[in-house]
């Protein structure tokens, strides 16, 4: 499965120096808003290594790690929800997201203008949040007029779409997003199809200038002490700091480099690790001469579905699973050494998949 993040936030945030420093791909960066018309996307893979030592381990031909997508999507401005500015086209390449990295400018420089004249990071936050929210309003009231008619009718269906739409209507109509919603399994089904944009999860990335990198500033407690009550997590990224660091090849110069300050991994890495805490991600491996790849699954997916990740025969025909756990493939070093020691699993369709699980599927079909 692949992740999709969409970086969002007022023009002149930060957002395309960010993406350009987490991806591959180049956005044009400058210093007025909507310089990124249409999305760009970035293929980033994801750091770990544990590939590494399977590598060393098993010597195989390739090496494949997991990989996210980051979209960098055209800055925001009030009046969005009514298609002013970009407004239509950033509202539609949000709903094409699993997740949102909302970054938000933690940093004051008077050489670079922000489109409401003064840094605020609250302030920045709630002109999305609301324009997001004005739009969720709008799919959920034609929704509801259809379900109301129904209801009418006597559809014991829609009767239950009316209630669970009127329950997101009058959070959102007071200032909630709707993944604050206490909702049950059938409320949330209700409004599935409508893709609301304000139920997608969220990270906060605060930009923050490169003395605040390890500590955070005045802007950064704002914005936390603001989004507490979400629950949301805010990462704090220097954008200069890691455009510097993608320049870089030689892992020991990003190491010294980040020593400086103060700092023992890039903000790329901590952003990757949130979003995968966010959506309930986690990793396993298949590892033979062939390949060493890693393979990215929900958090409580069982070994069928697991299997499915890398072909829909292998999730159809499951017979079993064989598992091994990293620590053992380090100590025994072969599968040979590995299954005498007894330190192989076969595993059946009920076993939840572990992160950093070794796997070899049996199917047939």
């Amino acid at each position: 499965m692949g992740l999709r993040c969409g970086i969002v936030g007022l023009p002149n945030v930060g957002k395309s120096t960010l993406f350009n420093a987490l991806s591959n791909a180049k956005a044009e960066s400058a210093n007025y808003p909507f310089c990124t018309i249409e999305p760009n996307v970035g293929v980033i893979t994801v750091p770990d290594e544990r590939l590494q030592i399977l590598e060393a381990l098993v010597n195989p031909k390739r090496v494949l790690p997991t990989i996210i997508e980051f979209v960098d999507i055209a800055g925001l401005v009030k009046g969005a929800s009514k298609g002013e500015g970009l407004g239509n086209k950033f509202l539609a390449n949000i709903r094409e997201v699993d997740a949102i990295i909302h970054v938000t400018r933690c940093f004051d420089d008077p050489n670079i203008v922000h489109v409401a004249g003064s840094v605020d990071p609250v302030f920045d936050k709630d002109v999305i949040d609301t324009e997001l929210q004005i739009k969720d309003l709008e799919s959920i009231d034609k929704k509801l007029a259809k379900s109301e008619r129904s209801a009418k009718n006597g559809d014991a269906v829609a009767k239950k779409e009316v209630a669970a739409l009127q329950k997101f209507k009058a959070a959102l109509e007071g200032g909630q997003n709707a993944r604050a919603v206490e909702a049950t399994p059938e409320e949330l089904e209700a409004i599935a199809d409508l893709q609301l944009l304000t139920i997608k999860p969220v990270i906060y990335v605060a930009n923050v200038d490169e003395a605040s990198a390890t500590t955070g500033n005045a802007h950064t407690q704002a914005l936390q002490a603001h989004v507490a009550q979400e629950g949301a997590e805010v990462v704090l990224v220097s954008a200069a700091i890691e455009s510097q660091i993608a320049e870089m090849e030689d892992p020991e110069e990003k190491e010294m480099f980040l020593a400086e300050y103060g700092l023992t991994e890039s903000g790329l890495n901590r952003l990757i690790r949130a979003s995968y805490s966010l959506l309930n991600l986690i990793t396993y491996f298949t590892a033979g001469v062939q390949e060493v790849r890693a393979w990215t699954i929900h958090k409580g997916d069982k070994a069928p579905q697991a299997a499915g990740v890398i072909h829909s025969d292998f999730e159809k025909g499951f017979i079993r699973a064989e598992v091994i756990k990293l620590a053992d493939y380090q100590e025994y070093k072969t599968e040979v050494k590995i299954k005498e020691a007894g330190k192989m699993a076969v595993e059946g369709k009920e076993y939840v998949v572990q992160d950093g699980d070794i796997m070899h599927f049996r199917f047939n079909v």
